[in-house]
């Protein structure tokens, strides 16, 4: 039974303001009743927002960020033995939105080039919380040198070793550790490789887990002030969905003229988060009731001005455990970020992310993460799934908006004072904001297991059983007896790995994807894009496609540099021979710069299309 379905508006540029008009739609030959592309919950278009706009959008994102951050903080801070910081918490939120400013910035410019914002995942916490809930050893041993004794200080004048800073020291020497692994796998070309045998059935559990995973933190922040939580909710479901065909002018106070008209945009939809943020915010603030916990409140410690740099309090401990948490955080992150480059691709609606790019992307990962345990920073950089379920939600993702959210990362790194106020935040608006975000990155999990044949008993069966296990396996550690070798660094990497759903459902996913027997067809392998895209691909021209396979690419060209890249670095840079890069060359300056939002240049009719109301 065939549903009839709306016929598609598109916008197109006109005047010197760029303005958006809506054309009637073009003739189109009959073909068969299938689903409208564009009633997808996204719209790839093309051109960077105006300034105003994408400071606001990036200002949107930061909110984000901070729900990763606070959550993150606060669950490692309770779990520290007791005793006192040598720093202010404000301190340590600065080294991490400094950190993830930096980190952010590399990956648009010479990583992954996907607008994606790099945060401080809970792949890091995990192993974090397993590594500083085993009580610390009266003397720590460096291997192979038993002349070399660590020995906790128990003075008044010891604050450097305090088992709380000993603590966090011992996790900023895991997120080094990580962050070295995670550059070394990118450098060597090992998540290209691996990602190209990844297909629906290995990243659909992933993103379905992903959007589980934060469910225990999202109801304990949640859970401070459910009225405000619900709230907030509301008001978000309100202007992403109800209100987000209302069209707005951008400039309303400016008089439209025929040279210079009106630019109508989705206010609602594309500040679904910023609004609903600020009215409850300042609904709590009016009532009150200001939630926020003990462990981020203001320190009149914490300075305007501060220049963060690699070992101010102490220089990261390095440990056999502080390694063996290093290499959980390293594999469950990789695992994680693949995931999102997957998903913001296809959220753009870009062809996948080719071998170079996963590995470009993984590396300065890698580097962010190594610059975060420098700087004293319990948790490394990643690619943040809530920030990627953002773009979902208000349908619009650019660079230059990624690109504003790094800085303004850098700017609050600099001041801790500044990177304080995001702690005003009350937590139950906080955990509503997680909430949303993760809610839409499982809702895309689940959208796309119709890339393979569902109905497969081998689908089935991989599906089932690898959101099953990875979310089981977590919950038994938790209510089992503690897990011991004999050995505790062997320990803490069991138990890290054991309780990392994302990695446990990918590597799940990943043996059984490749082990079973199965058709490509019914794996889901070649096909860029799902069966509703099939036919509008096809009208697709052949430049546009180009193009968006250059969307990947480096910012400067590269074949020409190809005779000076040692073997080992090729793995990261589109050479000539790559089939995604029969013409060699990078794109004009400004050619590809932002992804989406249409208030520029006139995109590719398949990817203008927008669901009419």
């Amino acid at each position: 039974m065939s549903r009839s379905h709306p016929h598609p508006v598109q916008l197109r540029s006109t005047g010197p303001q760029d303005a958006l008009t809506t054309l009637p739609p073009p003739p189109l030959p009959p073909q068969p009743a299938v689903q409208n592309p564009s009633s997808h919950p996204w719209a790839s278009q093309c051109g960077p927002p105006p300034w105003g706009l994408s400071c606001l959008l990036a200002l949107q994102h930061i909110l984000v960020l901070a729900s990763l951050l606070c959550v993150s903080h606060l669950l490692l801070l309770q779990n520290l033995p007791q005793g006192e910081l040598s720093y202010s918490p404000a301190q340590l939120l600065a080294s991490s939105l400094f950190s993830c400013g930096v980190s952010t910035t590399l990956q648009i410019w010479i990583g992954s080039r996907l607008p994606l914002v790099q945060a401080p995942s809970l792949e890091f916490l995990v192993p974090a919380l397993v590594l500083t809930s085993q009580k610390l050893p009266l003397a720590i041993r460096t291997p192979g040198n038993s002349s070399l004794v660590l020995r906790l200080c128990g003075g008044p004048g010891c604050h450097g070793l305090a088992p709380r800073n000993t603590s966090l020291r011992e996790v900023s020497g895991a997120v080094v550790v990580s962050g070295v692994l995670q550059g070394t796998l990118g450098l060597l070309g090992s998540p290209g490789r691996l990602f190209s045998h990844c297909g629906p059935l290995v990243l659909a559990p992933s993103l379905v887990v992903a959007g589980f995973s934060a469910h225990r933190e999202v109801s304990l922040f949640c859970s401070t002030h459910w009225g405000l939580a619900l709230l907030l909710i509301l008001v978000m479901v309100i202007c992403s969905q109800h209100l987000g065909s209302c069209q707005l002018p951008l400039c309303p106070w400016r008089p439209a003229s025929a040279s210079s008209p009106h630019t109508h945009i989705p206010v609602f939809r594309l500040l679904s988060v910023l609004i609903p943020v600020a009215c409850v915010w300042i609904i709590s603030a009016l009532l009150g009731l200001s939630v926020i916990p003990l462990e981020l409140s203001a320190s009149p410690k914490a300075p305007w001005v501060w220049l963060p740099h690699p070992g101010e309090w102490d220089w990261p401990l390095l440990t056999p455990r502080a390694v063996a948490a290093g290499i959980s955080m390293a594999l469950a992150a990789s695992t994680s970020s693949l995931g999102c480059y997957a998903l913001c691709g296809r959220l753009l609606q870009l062809p996948s992310p080719p071998p170079h790019a996963c590995n470009r992307g993984l590396s300065l990962e890698g580097l962010g993460s190594v610059l975060a345990g420098l700087l004293g920073s319990p948790l490394g950089t990643a690619s943040s799934f809530p920030n990627v379920g953002t773009v979902s939600l208000i349908q619009a993702g650019s660079r230059r908006v990624a690109h504003l959210v790094g800085l303004l990362c850098v700017g609050l790194g600099l001041s801790p004072r500044l990177a304080q106020l995001l702690t005003t935040i009350p937590l139950p608006v906080l955990g509503g904001v997680l909430g949303v975000t993760q809610a839409v990155v499982l809702s895309t999990g689940f959208s796309s297991f119709h890339l393979a044949d569902i109905d497969s008993g081998r689908n089935v069966f991989i599906v089932g059983f690898s959101v099953f296990m990875a979310l089981l396996l977590p919950r038994w550690l938790q209510e089992a007896p503690v897990l011991s070798t004999g050995w505790s660094p062997l320990d803490v990497l069991l138990r890290s790995l054991l309780t990392e759903p994302i990695f446990l459902a990918g590597l799940l996913g990943f043996l059984l994807e490749n082990t079973i027997p199965g058709t490509r067809l019914e794996r889901g392998l070649g096909q860029g894009l799902p069966s509703p895209f099939s036919t509008q691909e096809a009208r697709v021209p052949q430049k546009s496609r180009e193009k968006a396979a250059k969307e990947y690419q480096l910012p400067f060209p590269t074949p020409n540099w190809s005779p000076c890249i040692p073997q080992p670095l090729r793995c990261l840079c589109p050479l000539p021979e790559d089939p995604r890069n029969e013409e060699g060359g990078a794109c004009e300056p400004g050619e590809t710069a932002d992804l989406l939002l249409g208030f520029g240049e006139q995109c590719p009719e398949s990817s203008r299309e927008l669901r009419s109301q």
